[in-house]
């Protein structure tokens, strides 16, 4: 059974960095944003993932910026109707994976985003299979640049979702490093935890992190671990214990991650339990 893992995110800010530091997570993943891509942007977030790594965290995620001016940062958006976020996405990437490369950190990148925006850029296509063909062909491409140093997160999106076995089976088909966002999964399925389970043990193999987060599973809600209606007893046994993960928790204050340590406790109680149950 997957054991809990202290894992925490944040910005690269060494006051983000240390706050997290203090509690010596396992995992830190970082949370970038288009000014870490300038060039003193860039070197910044270098020296700030040697600074977690000399501080002892060995497994260190990259989480591709979320967005570029106004539009997430969608992997479908057509290059001839957005020029500017489709090389903005290429040119991150590309980036990210250089530092992978160097530092020996993973890249995790969306497979979508949600709303309405999203929503006309599937519709600049034939269909939705149009889209998803799209967008599994730059998922294509971005697999072989960053090999064994990039991972794919589903959306609750059409284009990139779990939650449905026959997409959830194309997607399995291109043998992609799989990141699961328990969550995003749960809004897909509309509150349903049979389904969230039947998602996770189908794709478990393929996952090489998680991200942790509760959910009443209508909205993008991002709840504290046992504050939503996901049922964590049935996830954990379903969950790649190879895998990393990270608690994915608004936080009430950016510097401040308790959030995100109450989910661990919380998840770590819960554990102890299960294993107390299966050594009886």
């Amino acid at each position: 059974m997957f054991q809990p893992q202290l894992g925490l995110k944040g910005n690269s800010s060494r006051e983000q960095i240390d706050d997290r530091l203090r509690y010596q997570p396992q995992v830190y993943e970082f949370f970038t944003a288009a000014n870490d891509f300038t060039p003193a942007g860039y070197q910044h977030l270098r020296e700030a993932i040697q600074y977690v790594q000399s501080r002892g965290v060995r497994h260190i995620v990259l989480h591709h910026p979320m967005s570029f001016g106004e539009y997430h940062a969608d992997v479908v958006a057509p290059e001839k109707d957005y020029p500017e976020l489709y090389r903005f996405i290429e040119k991150t990437t590309t980036q990210l994976l250089r530092l992978a490369d160097d530092l020996d950190v993973q890249v995790l990148v969306h497979g979508g985003y949600a709303g309405p925006t999203v929503e006309h850029m599937v519709a600049l296509y034939p269909s939705v299979q149009a889209a998803r063909d799209a967008v599994y062909q730059r998922l294509d491409r971005f697999a072989r640049a960053g090999g064994d140093h990039i991972m794919f997160e589903n959306s609750i999106a059409p284009v990139f979702a779990y939650g449905d076995p026959a997409q959830e089976d194309e997607i399995l088909a291109h043998h992609y490093r799989l990141a699961f966002d328990t969550s995003h999964c749960f809004i897909e399925l509309h509150g349903d935890n049979q389904g969230l389970q039947a998602s996770l043990s189908h794709l478990a193999p393929d996952v090489v992190h998680y991200h942790l987060v509760d959910s009443l599973g209508q909205t993008h809600d991002s709840l504290t671990l046992g504050t939503g209606k996901i049922n964590w007893a049935g996830v954990l046994p379903r969950m790649n214990p190879q895998a990393s993960s990270i608690y994915e928790i608004n936080l009430h204050d950016q510097g401040n991650c308790q959030e995100q340590l109450a989910s661990h406790a919380y998840l770590s109680r819960l554990a102890a339990q299960l294993t107390k149950q299966e050594d009886c």
